[in-house]
């Protein structure tokens, strides 16, 4: 899987679409602001990576936080992100950034945010490992990462992954995928590409990077969300990490 075909994917029409509702109409999730606030100041500084049209960002915005920065590979969520701002009548800048190659200088934001599985979504193992060591290169001493995934630990998929297993044993997986852990995702919008990690693989490469798991919490743990929610994501796992 390569980040062209990914990044097409969030470029079409129907998966633009799909994320401006969620911005309109759902907002932060209950969860997210409880840890955010939480762990956040107002005037902290804070890269939002994977921002899509703005769900995040712009929720963070009506929070307080007036220090932030929305970034997302592609760049017609930008574009969605920056005329719902306008519409609004905020001022929240929104750019074009590659997780992987972050066009900012060390040590600068005091926090930063990859929301609703993005960081997952990177396809290549050399890829995902790339993208959470800059991000660790960009946090101040100290500073905060936020990040949410799923787990293959997760009993309700035991059957899945037990099948996937086998297939990739007998080398009969999708040559799309590269990594035991990859899957493509049926949505109303298409085929979504996205890794689901063992907690030890993840860990594992968090403590070579250098960062610290602070905690790791699933969703439904911190607040029984709304059935918007719900039906926008299914339940995920926070994952909280210091520089």
């Amino acid at each position: 899987m390569d980040q062209k075909a990914v990044t097409e994917f969030f470029n079409s029409n129907y998966t633009l679409s799909h994320y401006e509702s969620a911005a309109r109409k759902i907002g932060l999730w209950d969860s997210e602001e409880k840890i955010f606030s939480k762990i956040f100041k107002l005037e902290d500084s804070i890269l939002e990576l994977g921002c899509g049209a703005g769900r995040i960002t712009i929720g963070m915005h009506e929070l307080g936080y007036k220090n932030i920065l929305g970034t997302d590979i592609a760049n017609n969520m930008v574009t969605k992100a920056r005329h719902l701002s306008k519409v609004l009548g905020y001022s929240i800048p929104f750019r074009v950034c590659d997780a992987r190659k972050l066009e900012f200088e060390d040590s600068i934001f005091e926090g930063a945010i990859f929301g609703f599985n993005g960081l997952m979504q990177i396809p290549k193992y050399k890829f995902r490992f790339q993208a959470l060591k800059e991000i660790h290169r960009i946090l101040k001493k100290d500073g905060l990462f936020v990040f949410t995934s799923h787990l293959r630990s997760d009993e309700r998929k035991a059957k899945f992954w037990k099948k996937e297993s086998e297939i990739w044993s007998n080398n009969k997986q999708n040559p799309l995928l590269d990594d035991f852990g990859d899957k493509f995702y049926k949505c109303d919008h298409g085929e979504m590409f996205i890794h689901v990690p063992t907690k030890e693989s993840l860990e594992s490469m968090i403590y070579q990077i250098g960062f610290k798991v602070e905690v790791i919490v699933k969703r439904s743990m911190i607040s029984n969300e709304s059935q918007e929610v719900r039906e926008f994501s299914d339940d995920c796992f926070f994952w909280i990490l210091r520089k």
